[in-house]
């Protein structure tokens, strides 16, 4: 499995990586417009990403902006919908505007900080990411 981190904060990022590295390859940026070059530079190069960890409030990009550009590339390319990107959103803003705006953006889950290691699993299980 090929895995895009979005994290500004590098605890987070940290324990992102060290996490999610044990279910495929991991890259990291440190903001939303870095995220969306990844994104680009991986479906140019054949090798897109499985799964997109965005945090919302990122700079250059925020977590939002990042998910419709991502959205709308897949679109612009004719991805179809079962060949997409699972991008979940990894973040502390758990009001629930924040969760539907995401899901409303394309979002496939949502995941509060501090992040529940067994709880994401099961989300990734449910992703059918991971057996």
């Amino acid at each position: 499995m090929r895995i895009l981190i979005a994290e500004d904060d590098f605890a987070s990022r940290k324990f992102m990586m060290r996490f999610l590295s044990q279910y495929g390859e991991c890259d990291i940026t440190v903001d939303g417009l870095e995220a969306v070059d990844a994104f680009l530079m991986a479906l140019d190069s054949g090798e897109g990403y499985d799964l997109v960890c965005l945090d919302i409030m990122m700079p250059a990009l925020d977590g939002y902006q990042t998910l419709k550009a991502i959205r709308d590339i897949e679109k612009e390319r004719g991805i179809p919908e079962e060949k997409r990107s699972k991008i979940v959103m990894t973040t502390a803003l758990n009001e629930g505007r924040n969760v539907t705006k995401a899901f409303e953006l394309g979002c496939v889950a949502y995941a509060g900080k501090p992040i529940d290691q067994e709880k994401f699993e099961n989300v990734l299980r449910k992703l059918e990411l991971i057996p």
